[in-house]
């Protein structure tokens, strides 16, 4: 793991400099981890460095710096790129060269947190869709019986969440309206949340709550470096996860195909499988990534 600041190196300061491919991945979360495993188990022989914007360093990440060619720089988002140089800038000035760009910086909520959000389940992309359904088993041992949900949300992210309610046998109120709480169980339950409470005072009564609300991507970086991004947000992208700009990839929530999320369409350790063939054919050539 890496934890010195980096040389600022140029993409002509040493021959090895010229022939190790080098990818920085510009995040840490679900996606950019599920490309680094990816790229792990292929031929790549590269440098590559993860960008992360978190000061911790969370289990999963120390696993994966620990992998001799990946360096993971804790506490440096990404905020600038030079396209023409090839070079990522971070909030603390520390440049890095690249061969390839993925930037993979998720999506945040579109609204503030609903008071004692922390006691909901949440759903945001498809890769929620696992957890949702083990502490739904949860619930359902606990009550002994079929639960009941609220489900707050509009548009896919609820509907996706929806489906999986009813696929684990929950009976799901869906409602358009945002609360303004959340009201905990008595203490001593299982049990996270007994229902929503509005503005207005009116509330509804569950045995679970689950957030499926509008998301943002996290795209600012993209303007940067001119990329092309949806009218709705989200780094435009083709089916092979280039952007607008040549060497520069976008994965995960970042993203966005069609006007849609990327994480609502598909599941990060698939796009993560399908974006590392890519990158090897670009840093590569066909040959290696075919073998991969």
């Amino acid at each position: 793991m890496s934890a010195t600041a980096p040389s600022h190196t140029s993409p002509t300061s040493s021959s090895t400099s010229q022939t190790r491919p080098r990818i920085v991945i510009a995040g840490a979360g679900p996606a950019a981890q599920a490309l680094v495993r990816q790229l792990a188990r292929t031929p790549f022989a590269g440098g590559i460095t993860v960008l992360s914007n978190r000061d911790d360093a969370p289990a999963e990440l120390v696993e994966l710096a620990a992998l001799p060619q990946v360096s993971v720089r804790f506490g440096q988002p990404a905020s600038f790129i030079d396209p023409a140089s090839r070079r990522v800038t971070t909030a603390d000035g520390l440049e890095f060269s690249y061969d390839q760009l993925v930037i993979a910086t998720g999506s945040a909520p579109a609204a503030a947190p609903v008071e004692g959000a922390g006691r909901c389940l949440n759903y945001s992309t498809i890769d929620d869709a696992n957890g949702l359904g083990e502490a739904v088993k949860d619930v359902t041992r606990v009550l002994g019986r079929r639960p009941l949900g609220i489900l707050v949300g509009t548009g896919s992210a609820a509907g996706q969440a929806e489906a999986v309610l009813r696929a684990r046998g929950v009976r799901p109120v869906r409602t358009s309206l945002r609360p303004a709480s959340v009201v905990p169980t008595l203490a001593g339950s299982a049990l996270p949340a007994a229902g929503i409470v509005f503005e207005d005072g009116s509330s509804m009564s569950a045995d679970l709550v689950v957030l499926a609300e509008e998301r943002v991507a996290r795209d600012g970086l993209a303007a940067t470096a001119g990329l092309k991004t949806g009218p709705r947000g989200g780094i435009v992208i083709g089916q092979d996860f280039r952007t607008s700009v040549p060497g520069i990839w976008a994965l995960g929530d970042a993203a966005a195909i069609d006007g849609v999320r990327l994480g609502l369409l598909v599941a990060s350790a698939s796009a993560a499988a399908v974006c590392a063939s890519q990158l090897l054919q670009a840093t590569l050539g066909d040959p290696l990534a075919d073998a991969a």
